[in-house]
């Protein structure tokens, strides 16, 4: 480039397409470049051009698309992502082709982005492990590329400037400062770019990693990131949580959970009680609102499992989200009169048993002590290992 501009030849001209602020790295191998330089940005889609992306496809294919508004914010900001989510909506709705008769899906999109996930989790989960596990797995340390990865998924833009990451987060400072400082990250990636390149593209000189496939950032945003910790050998690392317990029950046992609810809220637990949230519901898909929050965004699930927990739709749909969670994220309270059975899932993890011929307010009072020293141990040991 600087040669060619030298040269002030009129009818030289060059193009180079590629991550949005590498291009400092030519500046600083040659400083008289900067005034030759412009970055065209390629901004993500609005939600109203997504919108307008399906609204087509709704023209085309004869139909009405209940969650459109959804899937055009979900998308963020990929009309490729968009398609997707539309294209499994569709065959789940069993459309194929266009109809005759005008046809409303009401597919919940919960539903159709855990499809999505799973489906871009076979293509995936291999390179994201690759990154976060970086050049070899120490169980014991901070997983510094394992931060790094969780760092790109929360990011608003394809881009993460590692330098300011770093310094947004000072509690990873030292770990992910010495990765990058002492060119481990760069080795490592220079090391396992055939694999990784396809996904992401890392420049050692601005120290920036960009996304190059968007469906590789959808399933970063949408992962598990505890399980995901704990399934390539992090198992002390976790991340932040919106609640500390989430309650799920069957309709009948509302009284139990109402005094759950109370007990473990006066000693200050955060706790997802559906009653409670009423008012945030309203007006919300379900099913959307409540998947999250039994996959990831409770510490632990506290589940009432009674005679009336496996006939209930809901409860059926909570479980189905938290059924990987069984490694130390699940408390079931077993009722004396529906002791779990062999082949019962929660019958190999610790629990509590109500009797349920005896006064529930004494046991209740119990289950909440046993709770509390449990979460009391649990915020010990984060704070000891520094865990975000």
């Amino acid at each position: 480039m600087k040669i060619l501009a030298d040269r002030d030849d009129e009818k030289t001209k060059m193009v180079i397409v590629g991550i949005n602020k590498a291009g400092d790295s030519l500046i600083k191998f040659a400083n008289d470049l900067n005034n030759r330089i412009d970055t065209i940005r390629f901004k993500p889609a609005l939600p109203e051009q997504i919108f307008k992306l399906i609204t087509n496809g709704e023209t085309v294919l004869n139909l009405e698309i209940d969650t459109k508004e959804e899937i055009s914010i979900a998308a963020q900001g990929s009309f490729h992502i968009a398609q997707i989510l539309c294209k499994e909506l569709c065959l789940q709705a069993g459309v194929s082709e266009k109809v005759e008769d005008t046809k409303r899906l009401s597919v919940s999109l919960e539903l159709i982005k855990q499809n999505v996930y799973e489906n871009l989790d076979r293509t995936f989960a291999e390179i994201a492990r690759i990154f976060a596990t970086g050049p070899k797995i120490r169980r014991g340390g901070r997983a510094p590329y394992l931060h790094i990865l969780n760092w790109v998924s929360k990011n608003s833009e394809w881009t993460l400037e590692l330098d300011l990451a770093i310094r947004a987060n000072p509690k990873h400072r030292s770990s992910v400062g010495q990765v990058v400082d002492k060119g481990n990250l760069s080795k490592f990636y220079t090391k396992k770019k055939q694999i990784l390149e396809k996904v992401i593209h890392f420049d050692p000189n601005s120290n920036i990693i960009g996304i190059e496939d968007p469906k590789f950032l959808f399933y970063l945003r949408n992962m598990d990131w505890n399980n995901f910790s704990r399934k390539i050998g992090y198992p002390n690392i976790s991340f932040s949580t919106m609640y500390d317990i989430a309650l799920s029950f069957a309709g009948e046992e509302r009284d139990v959970a109402n005094q759950l609810f109370k007990k473990l809220s006066s000693e200050e637990i955060s706790v997802f009680y559906d009653k409670n949230e009423q008012h945030r519901i309203l007006a919300e898909d379900v099913e959307e609102y409540l998947g999250p929050i039994y996959r990831s965004e409770a510490r632990f699930i506290l589940v009432l499992s009674s005679k009336n927990y496996p006939r209930k739709i809901w409860t059926k749909y909570e479980s189905e989200q938290f059924k990987e969670r069984f490694n130390g994220e699940v408390i079931p309270v077993w009722f004396s009169d529906a002791l779990p059975g062999m082949f019962d899932k929660t019958s190999v993890v610790g629990g509590i048993t109500i009797d349920v011929s005896k006064k529930i307010e004494v046991q209740v009072n119990n289950i909440v002590e046993d709770i509390v020293r449990k979460l009391s141990e649990v915020r010990i040991q984060d704070r000891i290992k520094g865990i975000s």
